[in-house]
């Protein structure tokens, strides 16, 4: 079943072309790897994916609902982590996870902060101010961030950048295990080629804003192997 569909989306900025006719569905409890380099078109369509940008033309669609007029219901099921996103550095790190979790219809709200609290080992940052974590820290409170709705669909951008070996390993081991138990469908980007074969079932490969190829991790590596 296709959670996500993305279908002939374009976003020109005056005389450029960002994203061109870009393509791709998103299944249920799949791991779907969006690799490009920088400037290739993967910020912009995540962007637009999100809602914040608005497409020139095409469309997305979250669980066969159109994104531009089903926006807040949709929102509630996705989240979203980025490295190079920047949480309000003034804020604790219990405040910016409390007020973020006022965004989503959250039952048991004190209960859910305190479960990503857990699961990403932050209890000994809690009452630090954001601008005194390290690359690594801030890349575990976003990710606490990003499971604080429990969401259906989550866009990862460079999820284990700055983190340590053994945390980046423990990271990678609870997507899959989310993947495994709640069928949670991501969109993944990663330089780490080791580790998009690891983690991904299937790839894509955006090049000037157009993909380029769409297969598994393993026959990718075959064809560039044999190219």
């Amino acid at each position: 079943m296709s959670i996500l569909s993305v279908k002939s989306l374009l976003k020109r900025f005056k005389d450029f072309t960002a994203v061109n006719n870009v393509s791709f569905e998103l299944g249920e409890g799949e791991i779907l790897g969006f690799l490009g380099s920088n400037g290739a078109g993967k910020t912009t369509t995540i962007q637009m994916l999100m809602g914040i940008l608005t497409p020139t033309s095409g469309s997305v669609s979250y669980f066969d609902k159109n994104l531009l007029t089903h926006r807040e219901e949709i929102l509630e099921k996705v989240n979203f982590s980025s490295t190079y996103t920047n949480l309000p550095w003034s804020l604790t790190v219990q405040d910016n996870l409390t007020f973020i979790s006022y965004l989503y219809d959250i039952k048991n709200r004190k209960q859910q902060v305190e479960k990503v609290v857990s699961l990403f080992k932050l209890g000994k940052l809690l009452n630090m101010p954001v601008t005194e974590l390290s690359a690594g820290q801030t890349t575990r409170v976003n990710l606490a961030k990003a499971f604080i709705n429990e969401p259906k669909v989550l866009l990862l951008d460079e999820p284990t950048a700055s983190l340590d070996p053994e945390v980046a390993q423990y990271v990678r081991d609870f997507i899959l295990e989310e993947r495994r138990k709640n069928k949670l469908s991501i969109l993944f980007t990663s330089h780490n080629m080791q580790e998009v074969e690891d983690v991904c079932d299937r790839v894509l490969f955006i090049n000037n804003g157009t993909i380029i190829a769409d297969d598994t991790p393993i026959n990718l590596a075959r064809k560039i192997e044999f190219s």
